[in-house]
């Protein structure tokens, strides 16, 4: 899933697309209005994040251009225009979310996670449900579910989530599942993917010292026993 995000400051919007990209989208920046509608052309998000003040054109006037491009593209605000007049303005450009600066790390997740739920929700075919143990995944949701319980997930989790289930007893080397989870560019470093299977497994195992659904492969990669 593809991320635009427009901000002239470049310490917010280097942080925002860390933010992202360490949720597991791709993302694409823009410094000013013009840029970002060029931008929008070239990459085609799934959804945008706008700043409202910026130079060439504002993020009224950009969002204002992209609905009449694509009404249904998932438009969200993060401004520190957060005065309510801004807000209903932003509403009725066709906005679908306001965060106003300055945010927190936590707030910004939930929020994109909201719309990443809403993108799946309009695909004609979203992506099944489906059962690793105990769990029970559901990739249109960023979710899991347990028993009664509701674990949150990110895009990231979803992806490694979903090649383990489709590889259920392949060992999968660390090269396999890096690209598939985090792209052919991406370079990590030496402990990226075993700090993100720590986290995971720390979310959806019964036990994340003795872990059931994941497991280590020492010297290759990780397996998922059906």
């Amino acid at each position: 899933m593809h991320a635009l995000i427009a901000e002239d400051d470049i310490h917010t919007r280097d942080g925002l697309a860390e933010v992202l990209r360490g949720e597991g989208y791709d993302v694409t920046t823009a410094a000013d209005g013009q840029e970002a509608l060029r931008q929008f052309h070239a990459c085609r998000p799934d959804f945008v994040c706008l700043d409202i003040m910026m130079p060439e054109q504002s993020g009224f006037e950009v969002c204002r251009r992209l609905r009449e491009l694509a009404p249904e593209l998932p438009i969200i605000f993060i401004s520190a225009k957060s005065e309510e007049v801004d807000k209903l303005v932003g509403f009725d450009l066709g906005a679908d979310d306001f965060i106003g600066k300055p945010f927190s790390t936590r707030e910004v997740v939930a929020r994109i996670r909201a719309v990443t739920r809403r993108c799946y929700a309009r695909q004609p075919q979203p992506s099944p449900s489906f059962v690793m143990g105990d769990l029970r995944v559901y990739p249109a949701e960023l979710r899991a579910r347990r028993d009664d319980r509701t674990i949150e997930l990110s895009l990231r989790d979803v992806k490694l989530l979903q090649l383990f289930h489709s590889h259920a007893g392949q060992v999968l080397d660390r090269h396999t599942i890096v690209t598939h989870a985090w792209g052919e560019t991406y370079l990590p470093n030496s402990r990226t993917l075993d700090q993100h299977i720590s986290q995971l497994r720390k979310r959806i195992e019964v036990n994340a010292k003795m872990p059931q659904l994941i497991c280590t492969v020492h010297g290759v990669g990780y397996r998922y026993d059906r």
